[in-house]
């Protein structure tokens, strides 16, 4: 990556982290809806590894947006 892009990034990397842990309470909390009893830890790998899987497929350009 170019060295501006870089510079770029750096800037909004926090944002970026903010947003992302969002998600992860966004997708906690449903999770804690359907399962009284959750293990949040568990639920936290569970949509962090989905995370990295949807990233994956956009990069890949294989994310058509409909559900599995």
């Amino acid at each position: 990556m170019a060295e501006i892009e870089m510079l770029e990034m750096d800037a909004h990397r926090a944002q970026l982290i903010t947003d992302v842990k969002g998600l992860v309470e966004k997708y906690r909390s449903i999770f804690d809806w359907d399962v009284p009893e959750v293990d949040e830890a568990l639920s936290d790998r569970l949509i962090l590894k989905a995370l990295r899987k949807a990233l994956d497929d956009i990069e890949a350009g294989s994310f058509d947006g409909a559900p599995e």
